[in-house]
């Protein structure tokens, strides 16, 4: 039998097959994981697109968290999602690049990499992951406690949310989830 003579398509991403409305864990790097959101002006600008944007495309966020070189959020989609998430987040990672490159006088650097989805289907991952996206600055030992830093969740949940869910939250465990977060913030 001869050898094809083309390889098949396969993409050099993680594809992006959004095909049911639900809650979807998000998490996106910068290009080459460089620390390219490195002073709060950078990190105010890309939290407030990210957290209008989201209004904007009709997804409602639980938790976020903007470090200096990612970001994961757990949003609901909308009831007709369709293709939103990619084309929400394309239009999201082209605005911010575009104001942090005017910002620091790079034009046409790349700043975003890509991004890394997954739907959650149980309580239990919800809980987890609303942990860990809380407490990802902690994690990163930015901060001692969460709600010190302004680009995260921590504080507006603490706020927001009823004492009974947040014990809740608190009790799950986040060293078993699958949260691609290999991203060394000092």
């Amino acid at each position: 039998m001869p050898a094809p003579t083309q390889r098949p398509p396969w993409p050099h991403a993680p594809p992006h097959w959004l095909i049911q409305p639900g809650l979807y864990m998000v998490t996106a790097s910068t290009f080459r994981r460089q620390r390219l959101l490195h002073s709060p002006e950078h990190l105010n600008i890309v939290t407030s697109m990210l957290l209008h944007s989201a209004s904007e495309s009709g997804w409602t966020m639980l938790a976020w968290a903007v470090l200096s070189n990612h970001y994961h959020f757990i949003a609901q989609s909308p009831p007709d999602s369709g293709n939103s998430l990619n084309q929400w987040l394309a239009s999201l990672h082209r605005n911010s690049a575009t104001a942090i490159n005017h910002l620091d006088d790079s034009h046409g650097r790349r700043l975003w990499n890509n991004y890394h989805d997954t739907l959650i289907t149980r309580q239990p991952a919800l809980m987890a992951r609303l942990r860990y996206a809380n407490n990802n600055p902690v994690h990163h030992r930015l901060v001692q406690n969460a709600r010190d830093y302004p680009w995260c969740s921590a504080a507006w949940f603490a706020a927001s949310a009823p004492k009974s869910f947040q014990s809740s939250v608190t009790r799950f465990k986040t060293n078993t989830i699958n949260v691609p977060d290999d991203f060394d913030n000092p």
